[in-house]
């Protein structure tokens, strides 16, 4: 464990095991250390919430803002912050949109602990949400039907049936679970968007933006204050945003190739 780690463990409450330690994030939200990954699930820097809304959650509503009904992928639901994060940013600016959202999970203690970690109180009407789906996997509302897949991502992509709008790619790091940024993988999510869907993702490498636009993704930077660079992309352009020229990358970093099933295989 880092040395950040240890520094935080006097605030550990209840949530915390063998596989997960509660972290105080830099914008006062907890996040989580995961053992088996040896990774936090958010940017301690950045701030649990505030990554959840900035790298995620605003960009992608930002380029929805005229559908009254969105379908959303959230890989993978971890401590639920994107999709909290999504509910909590519809109440708070008095948006009214059908959401549908789908999240595969593979941790299914993780999921049946989230009663006990610690969320900001920006979610504090949301709580009884949680507390549903780390019981039941299911939440519906007049205006919110959540669904988690207990299991691995790949194979949930495999037998999904839906079309989405919105992807948060939010998976552990490409260098600790490499098959859920490879260019087979972004194919398949590829296969489930609707035209004008929008994927969101914190990861800026290289390998990641090339796995994207190999699949007819097009590439933006999310910048913004208070957050480091992100990443956007789009299968239609979109014109009020930095695009990241990919040609010219590809061009300058000839050694870089993107990640495959394959070479995820052997490592």
């Amino acid at each position: 464990m880092s040395k950040e780690n240890l520094l935080n463990l006097e605030e550990v409450v209840s949530f915390s095991s063998y596989a997960h330690t509660m972290v105080k994030s830099e914008d006062g939200s907890y996040t989580a250390f995961s053992e088996q990954f040896q990774e936090h699930y958010h940017s301690t820097r950045d701030g649990a919430l505030h990554e959840s809304l900035y790298k995620h959650v605003i960009p992608a509503f930002d380029h929805h803002k005229d559908k009254e009904e969105l379908t959303i992928l959230d890989i993978c639901f971890g401590l639920g912050f994107n999709t909290l994060a999504t509910l909590y940013y519809l109440r708070e600016n008095k948006i009214k949109k059908r959401l549908r959202i789908f999240s595969p999970e593979f941790d299914a203690e993780l999921i049946a602990s989230l009663h006990d970690f610690t969320y900001p109180d920006t979610f504090h009407s949301l709580i009884p949400i949680i507390q549903t789906l780390s019981r039941e996997h299911v939440y519906e509302d007049e205006f919110v039907y959540i669904e988690l897949y207990i299991g691995d991502a790949r194979a949930y992509l495999q037998g999904c049936n839906e079309l989405f709008d919105i992807v948060y790619q939010d998976a552990f790091s490409p260098s600790v679970n490499p098959l859920l940024w490879t260019r087979e993988y972004f194919k398949e999510i590829a296969s489930l968007l609707k035209e004008d869907a929008i994927l969101t993702t914190y990861s800026i490498a290289l390998k990641t933006r090339l796995a994207l636009y190999e699949n007819g993704f097009y590439i933006y930077i999310n910048q913004g204050d208070g957050h480091r660079d992100a990443t956007f992309a789009t299968l239609q352009p979109v014109g009020a945003y930095k695009a990241v020229n990919m040609p010219h990358k590809i061009a300058c970093n000839q050694d870089v190739e993107s990640l495959s099933d394959a070479l995820c295989a052997h490592l």
